[in-house]
């Protein structure tokens, strides 16, 4: 199995009448929330949390874009995956990932992807999500009835931008371009960087996931237990398109808290976590369903996205499970993973195996986790749990994963210096 750090990065500060006061934390939230001098203090934290976690020996750390919202301060994941790029040597970095449909023209995606690849000596995992609603459809403006045609042409501009050898031209129906010819190009050219598609459910994403050869990741907020229904039909979908069962298909995010015991881990991560449920995702739910984002067929199904859970526009059975704010709850319900080492072996285990994931994404830092505690839940894992996990579809091979140059061949790390600035 593949244990990978992911970082939301979210705004850690957000008042405590949130919910009362404001109706979403994405799109709308006010301005007057946001301390740029506060928010100096929290990048720099989280990327040492970042950095902490590759020299931990995670397999990847991950990161992603989001807009317009105090639930993830990302709207670049390339400027962060570039800096670790620099500052790590051997952990993957999965850029999970670039809205492509956000893009004008999407070759600057090929690009700036190219350039990690290059800088990391290899180590990209490109990440294409279509985008959360509130991202794409009302912080870009963008037709939720074309995002998804807007996407695969994007696709299919970037892939060839990176396989086609010759200068081309492009002429689709949203982007046209004389000449493409893309430099830098990936050091990863057997054919491309591994390509990993973060959903939240749709038929249509398993199928084309399993046509292209494609990871599959369900990013979800509301753990294993909401999410195993979801694994079982992509399962199921691949059974039907003849696809095997090789867990590294598939990818799962999963939030966990661990500690020495249980109660020392509830001591710990309560405040966290229901911040997060309770603000973090605290959206409004005119936000959440642009007519046209969600597919016929994925309507027929019955599939909810997250994010349609988290705006709590549910169906009226599942309204109050999927809007659990209380730790009890939280727990109850799967969404965080608390306990001892052993207890966290077990369950981890048991996600791995009910889900048949072998690409798991940890949150180890949510809500407004501190530094120090995110460093010591980061840590405990890392040393207590994972060793006892690794070993899951150790008779799988990871054929979606990168492949980065010799470590001979790569440029050393730089050893950074702290500098000290002259008093005005």
């Amino acid at each position: 199995m593949k244990l990978m750090w992911f970082h939301l990065m979210p705004y850690t500060e957000l008042p405590a009448d949130f919910n009362q006061k404001h109706p979403s934390v994405w799109v709308d939230i006010h301005s007057s929330l946001f301390d740029p001098k506060r928010a100096h203090h929290m990048y720099n934290d989280f990327m040492d949390e970042l950095e902490y976690a590759a020299e931990l020996g995670y397999d990847a750390v991950c990161v992603n874009e989001h807009h317009s919202n105090g639930y993830g301060l990302m709207p670049s994941p390339n400027l962060i995956a570039s800096s670790l790029a620099r500052r790590t040597t051997d952990t993957a970095l999965c850029v999970m990932g670039n809205s492509l449909a956000l893009y004008n023209p999407p070759t600057r995606v090929a690009e700036e992807f190219a350039m990690i690849d290059c800088i990391s000596g290899g180590r990209l995992i490109a990440g294409f999500p279509v985008g959360s609603p509130m991202d794409t459809c009302y912080a870009y403006g963008q037709n939720p009835s074309l995002l998804r045609e807007r996407y695969l042409e994007a696709h299919d501009l970037v892939k060839k931008a990176w396989t086609e050898k010759e200068t081309f031209a492009f002429n689709g129906r949203f982007n046209q371009q004389r000449y493409v010819n893309i430099w830098p190009r990936p050091i990863q050219d057997d054919p491309h960087p591994p390509i990993w598609i973060p959903g939240g459910g749709s038929v249509e994403t398993w199928q084309w996931c399993a046509e292209m050869d494609y990871v599959y990741c369900y990013l979800s907020y509301y753990g294993y237990k909401a999410g195993l229904a979801t694994m079982q039909g992509f399962w199921n979908e691949m059974e039907k398109l003849g696809k095997d069962r090789n867990p590294y298909r598939a990818g799962f995010l999963q939030f966990v808290g661990v500690a020495e015991s249980r109660q020392q881990a509830l001591d710990l991560y309560t405040e966290p976590a229901e911040y997060f449920y309770g603000r973090c995702l605290h959206i409004d739910p005119r936000f959440a369903t642009p007519p046209g984002y969600v597919t016929e067929a994925t309507q027929r199904s019955g599939i909810q996205g997250m994010m349609q859970k988290a705006a709590n526009v549910a169906n009226p059975a599942t309204k109050a499970a999927l809007k659990a704010t209380n730790m009890k709850d939280i727990v109850d319900g799967g969404y965080v993973l608390i306990g001892s080492p052993d207890e966290v072996v077990e369950q981890i285990r048991h996600v791995g195996t009910s889900l048949n994931v072998g690409h798991l994404m940890l949150l180890l830092q949510y809500g407004n986790m501190s530094k120090d505690t995110t460093k010591y839940n980061t840590r405990l894992f890392a040393e207590k749990v994972m060793p006892k996990v690794k070993d899951l579809f150790g008779d799988w091979e990871d054929k979606w994963w990168p492949k980065p140059m010799a470590k001979g061949q790569r440029a050393a790390v730089p050893a950074f210096r702290p500098q000290t600035v002259a008093a005005e």
